[in-house]
């Protein structure tokens, strides 16, 4: 679907389409294998100037294409005559919930604003002004020798995320496999609520003895009593577990970092808010992505540079995307400031 309508003169326009995000190779991951990863691309424009937005949603809570998109539509008319009226971007917050279709409505008024200011989105946001960011790359849960094939295409990483599957034996396997290959990297794993409660402390052993520095999500979400009284021996991530500022409040004990992805909080007023929060409650902040293009990674981009991890590898893993290979060099990323916004 995408959407089309004839503006009277002066007036925003609100507009979207998507796009197939074919990713190079698939992707497997615990539960999931990915050939793709659709987005909705959204667009405010003024007749003058253009803000874009893109999103992926959140897969495991069937926010996709179609529901973004109808949420979207739903509030089409109030978002254009707010926007109109000078609503600002947290007023965005009580016209769509978190999501998809809000990060990509939220990113589009981003980028207007500071088209219309002539001032770049990092100023706008009170980021520091941008730097090239250390980012983690990400391997699948695939077998030893495969795993070896994808980190030998990597641009020199200097951060290693691994997907697990939840056999602790095959995933030990991965884990020795790319701590050997790879022994002065830093080493995250993302279970992707891949385990269960008896399998805790075996595998954090594992972990620690080889030298990882990141767990992310174990436990499946809805599950984090689990850890209630549970000590782990390396810092524990919440992914799935917390989405937005509510859960943020709910869950915050139980975690060590938060992994704040613009299309789980609903874009960057919701993760700048989320950044800042996280930070008082004593939590290390991590930026991360649903995949996505050059575009999708801009505005986590500007986040990244307030936060302690930076995972923002979704553009290299896109088929189609002509701008991706230019952000990456020497394990870094480096968004340039008129990719998105104003220069």
């Amino acid at each position: 679907m995408s959407s089309q309508h004839t503006p009277r003169l002066g007036q925003v326009q609100l507009t979207h389409r998507r796009d197939a995000m074919r990713m190079r190779e698939p992707f497997r991951i615990s539960g999931y294998l990915f050939t793709a990863m659709p987005a909705v691309i959204a667009t405010l424009s003024d007749g003058t100037h253009a803000g874009r937005g893109e999103a992926a949603g959140v897969y495991y809570l069937q926010d996709d294409p179609d529901h973004m998109e109808r949420e979207i539509e739903r509030c089409r008319t109030a978002i254009e005559e707010a926007i109109e009226s000078g609503i600002d971007r947290a007023g965005l917050r009580d016209l769509l919930p978190p999501g998809g279709a809000r990060n990509a409505v939220d990113c589009a008024m981003w980028e207007l604003e500071s088209l219309r200011a002539g001032v770049p989105v990092w100023k706008l946001a009170g980021a520091p002004p941008p730097r090239p960011l250390v980012t983690t790359f990400t391997l699948g849960a695939d077998d030893p020798a495969e795993l070896l094939r994808r980190l030998s295409g990597f641009p020199a990483p200097r951060a290693i995320k691994l997907k697990l599957e939840g056999d602790l034996a095959a995933d030990s396997e991965r884990v020795r496999t790319i701590r050997k290959a790879r022994p002065d990297a830093w080493l995250a794993v993302d279970a992707n609520q891949g385990f269960g409660a008896d399998d805790l402390d075996a595998l954090v052993t594992m972990l620690a003895d080889q030298k990882v520095s990141l767990l992310e999500q174990p436990i499946r979400r809805g599950d984090e009593a689990i850890l209630d009284g549970w000590k782990s021996p390396i810092p524990l991530a919440a992914d799935e577990s917390i989405q937005d500022m509510e859960e943020l409040d709910r869950h915050h004990g139980r975690f060590d970092v938060v992994n704040i992805k613009l299309d789980k909080c609903g874009g960057l007023t919701e993760a700048l808010m989320m950044a800042e929060h996280a930070g008082r409650l004593g939590l290390k902040v991590m930026v991360g992505n649903m995949a996505g293009s050059s575009l999708s990674a801009a505005p986590a981009f500007v986040l990244g540079q307030m936060c302690d991890i930076v995972d923002l590898d979704g553009p290299w893993f896109l088929a189609d995307d002509p701008l991706a290979s230019d952000l990456y060099n020497e394990g870094a990323i480096m968004v340039p400031a008129a990719l998105w916004g104003a220069a």
